[in-house]
């Protein structure tokens, strides 16, 4: 059999932003990934569901297979014929034993490429806002392991030659050794006043600095706690910090807060929490499934000509009528004598992907501004359908039906409880973890509370934050016994971002 390719892919240093095009490209068109403990695990999300995932991660020492086994492995998936993405932190050929596989690859006569990624040396430095030359400062530069015991006799590294010949300096994998480190370019000549910067988790939301000089940076890492991964930069340039700092700056940096929406559709809100520099906590409450049974819905599709108002009032709404719209072989022509009216932006937009542009969009998000907005149309005698989900609230129906109009609700969806990672919630919470909890839907609340203990949920949730999408999803949680600490004013999910931002800029104050 001929064999498959090998992509040896720098995953770039934690930041899933900063990978590739051709990393990307080559993840999602693999048959393995094969990858590390400081890839990004949001990468793996490129890969084909069919796609084999492999992990063969080392912590702290704690290896998931040895180096010889990763390069046996990566060799018989390609012996298979399978194409192989190797998916390594930073870059492959910088302290990441990429050179190593390649060895082993060719001496197995298999075919491969390097995709090169962002090394965490530089990303992690301009996270920190340390430019790692500058012609004011140097021009000089070295990436140094610091993983090997700088007292060994047989040490490679020119110790000597660092201390006084190069600017800027950035050891790998050091935490462990920092005394040792600081010693030896002291003892080999460097000044003891050398700014230092010490970054963990660099690029990510998870990103901690601090700063000394080499005199100091060892009693100042040891009360800060700093542990690997972390990148040891020395050097002046790291007085530029101060100056050139963005990353850590930014609103929501050093939060983490609880996106419980259903997964599928809580990219937006995290993608937006992340950028404004929370670390956000993936803990869906409830998922969204299509109805099982869909012979209303087809009686519906089947007699649309007699339907004078269609109303949308989510974007899973629009999501799951037009899927079976199309899989009973019609399309928005169906459609086309027949007027829309959605709830919000996010459903229009939604509709606006499907080819129609909507009537009606109320200029408060919620289902009594679609009740105003009708209460200027004459929907007397007429006919509406409402795709909804089975647990959607009924003053849209019944007040609708007041006005005089005939409604059909047709159920095209149901939200049901996700608890299965209830236990890992509850022990966030317990551990202080978390600053805060949001909530997107009457649905999230009610099964959040669900997932906490019945006996512990004051206890648990008593120095937590919580923040609404809007009033109705507020009373619902204050029902329950939450305190809501802010509402969006739009009830949107830029609103609910920028309601966030307001929570903690007032603690900051």
């Amino acid at each position: 059999m001929k064999p498959g390719k090998v992509y040896l892919i720098g995953a770039g240093p934690g930041d899933p932003g900063l990978i590739t095009v051709k990393g990307q490209t080559c993840i999602r068109t693999a048959d393995v990934v094969i990858y590390d403990y400081l890839a990004a695990p949001a990468l793996l999300a490129h890969a084909s569901p069919e796609t084999e995932m492999i992990y063969v991660g080392k912590k702290g020492g704690d290896h998931t297979l040895p180096q010889g086994g990763i390069n046996q492995l990566i060799i018989e998936k390609s012996r298979q014929g399978l194409t192989v993405a190797r998916l390594k932190g930073g870059d492959p050929y910088i302290f990441g034993r990429g050179g190593e596989e390649a060895e082993e690859l060719v001496a197995a006569g298999i075919p491969f490429e390097v995709v090169p990624g962002v090394t965490s040396a530089i990303a992690g430095a301009a996270y920190a806002g340390i430019p790692l030359t500058h012609r004011d400062y140097t021009s000089t530069l070295a990436f140094v392991t610091g993983h090997e015991d700088p007292t060994k006799a047989s040490s490679s590294i020119d110790w000597k030659a660092l201390a006084t010949g190069i600017g800027t300096l950035v050891f790998f994998m050091g935490i462990k050794n920092l005394p040792l480190i600081a010693e030896q370019l002291q003892g080999n000549g460097m000044a003891p006043e050398t700014p230092v910067a010490l970054v963990r988790w660099g690029t990510t939301t998870r990103q901690k600095t601090v700063t000394g000089t080499l005199a100091s940076i060892v009693d100042i890492a040891r009360q800060a706690g700093m542990k690997a991964p972390a990148l040891i930069v020395v050097g002046k340039v790291v007085r530029l910090r101060d100056r050139l700092q963005w990353f850590e700056t930014r609103p929501l940096f050093g939060r983490t807060i609880v996106v419980t929406r259903a997964r599928a559709q809580a990219s937006d809100l995290v993608e937006r929490l992340t950028e404004l520099g929370a670390n956000c906590l993936e803990y869906p409450t409830i998922e969204v499934v299509p109805a099982e049974d869909v012979a209303p819905l087809d009686a519906a599709i089947q007699n649309l000509p007699t339907y004078d108002w269609l109303i949308f009032t989510s974007v899973n709404g629009v999501k799951y009528f037009f899927e079976r719209l199309f899989d009973l072989g019609k399309d928005v022509r169906a459609l086309h004598h027949v007027r829309t009216a959605v709830i919000g932006p996010a459903t229009a937009e939604r509709l606006r992907e499907q080819g129609l542009r909507s009537d009606i969009v109320p200029a408060s998000y919620r289902a009594e501004s679609v009740i105003e907005a009708f209460a200027e149309e004459n929907v007397a005698g007429q006919r509406i359908l409402i795709p909804r989900a089975a647990e959607a609230r009924p003053i849209l129906p019944e007040e609708l039906r007041r006005m005089g109009a005939e409604v059909d609700e047709i159920t095209v969806y149901h939200t049901r409880p996700v608890a299965d990672n209830a236990p890992a919630l509850v022990d966030d919470l317990e551990n202080g973890r978390i600053d805060m909890v949001t909530f997107t839907s009457s649905s999230t609340v009610k099964h959040f509370h669900a997932m906490l203990p019945a006996d512990r949920r004051a206890q648990l949730m008593g120095k937590v934050r919580s923040a609404s999408i809007g009033p109705i999803t507020t009373e619902t949680a204050e029902d329950l016994g939450f305190q809501v600490h802010v509402t969006a004013d739009e009830f949107t999910i830029p609103g609910l971002c920028k309601a966030i931002q307001t929570v903690f800029a007032d603690s900051d104050d």
